[in-house]
């Protein structure tokens, strides 16, 4: 047994320190927390605390190099915060359910080693939002204010159920439009790759035959040949083109500049806008409403969801009305008058102002632009499919009466009735 000093703040907030045994510094850290307290630092009598501080010291320079391999995917975060609230409502303290999280999977996975880190954090007397500010690729800025929020009121349980319903309808929001997109993208993907072979393998093969025949071949002919010559002797500097294109044209999205373009540029097109546009509010509106719902003050709000608002167009108009606004309270008009965002939901936003209930009427935003998103992508989907037989009708037909044309030319010179 060894003799462990300790540090802990009590449920009252009082600061206590005390000496306790224990096998070792695990052992004391729960037998601490058995005693209703909350552990700030805990180290073995006899100094072995300067070479704890170093070592805590070595892990805070080396932890930039472990953030990348424990970042959390926002699917893997939602379960996190899940685990964390229920243990806490359930009456663990928040050392206890951190610790119990980092023993989930053997302790290997991303979340077990954030949970790990985010214990050892508390242990040495960071409060939980500081701690959650040391990971910002898996805790954005949204999630660290809101449980800021949490520690002061003394809520950090109602807190975390909030930020749970969040994430579910954000990612509940971003399955539903990936549904939507990719459908159509696999249909484009198999439809090239089929047109590509046809030009390849199959049209070839009528052209040994129209050669053979000696004769002048009609225009459409002599398109779809040309066509499938340049892809089969060719194709492959075509295919080099496309990808350099395509990487440039992801870094070029990349920058202020081109991001801002190419969110614009969804905002406009048909049928797409649409999907973009709504899913966009909605996020807006239920991202405001989770903040100024757990106290963040309005200013601080908007520029949280500025930063998580997915469109620059968006973010850029956010930037705008947070500058706009004066009293620190009344953000309807500032919004309004970018005329970015629809009237209704600035109107809608100016009656939450006047009634005092701004909370609620975000809700209702976030609600009617979740409904719209819903119409909107049975609207898509329904459209698409006519679209995409239509397209591939074309193409189709193309092919087959280019090569007709020339079989009854072909037929018609030889005398064949």
């Amino acid at each position: 047994m060894s003799n462990f000093n300790y540090k802990a703040r009590a449920k009252d907030g009082r600061r206590i320190e005390g000496q306790l045994d224990a096998a070792d510094r695990r052992t004391a850290l729960l037998a601490i927390e058995r005693m209703g307290h909350m552990p700030l630092s805990v180290t073995e009598a006899g100094g072995r605390g300067k070479a704890g501080a170093k070592t805590a010291a070595g892990a805070r320079h080396s932890w930039w190099k472990m953030e990348d391999r424990d970042r959390m995917k926002a699917r893997e975060v939602l379960l996190f915060t899940a685990e964390l609230s229920d243990l806490l409502a359930a009456g663990m303290t928040l050392g206890s359910a951190l610790n119990c999280l980092a023993g989930h999977g053997g302790g290997q996975t991303p979340a077990a080693r954030t949970a790990s880190d985010l214990r050892d954090r508390i242990v040495r007397g960071e409060a939980l939002s500081d701690a959650l500010a040391a990971h910002p690729k898996s805790f954005p800025e949204l999630y660290a204010n809101m449980i800021r929020a949490g520690e002061a009121s003394g809520a950090l349980a109602s807190v975390l159920s909030r930020l749970v319903i969040h994430y579910e309808r954000i990612l509940d929001m971003r399955e539903r439009i990936f549904m939507a997109l990719t459908y159509p993208a696999i249909v484009m993907v198999l439809g090239v790759i089929t047109v590509v072979i046809a030009m390849v393998k199959i049209v070839p093969q009528f052209k040994k035959v129209f050669d053979g025949m000696h004769m002048a071949l009609p225009l459409p002919t002599r398109i779809l040949l040309a066509v499938s010559h340049f892809l089969t002797y060719y194709g492959i500097f075509l295919l080099i083109g496309l990808v350099l294109c395509s990487i440039f044209f992801l870094r070029y999205i990349k920058t202020p500049f081109g991001r801002r373009w190419w969110d614009g540029v969804k905002l406009r097109v048909p049928l797409i806008k649409g999907i973009i546009a709504t899913g966009v509010y909605a996020n807006f509106a239920r991202t405001l409403q989770t903040l100024m719902a757990n106290g963040v003050p309005v200013l601080q709000a908007l520029k949280i969801t500025e930063q998580t608002a997915g469109n620059a167009v968006i973010s850029e108009e956010l930037r705008r009305a947070r500058e706009r606004v004066t009293d620190g309270t009344t953000i309807s008009g500032p919004l309004a008058a970018g005329k970015v965002f629809p009237p209704m939901m600035t109107d809608m936003m100016a009656i939450g102002e006047q009634t005092g209930d701004m909370a609620g009427a975000l809700d209702h935003i976030g609600r009617r632009y979740e409904n719209e998103l819903d119409r909107n992508i049975k609207i898509f989907t329904t459209a698409l499919e006519p679209i995409l037989i239509v397209m591939v009708a074309l193409v189709v037909g193309f092919v087959a009466i280019s090569i007709l044309t020339a079989v009854f030319k072909a037929t018609s010179g030889l005398g064949i009735k």
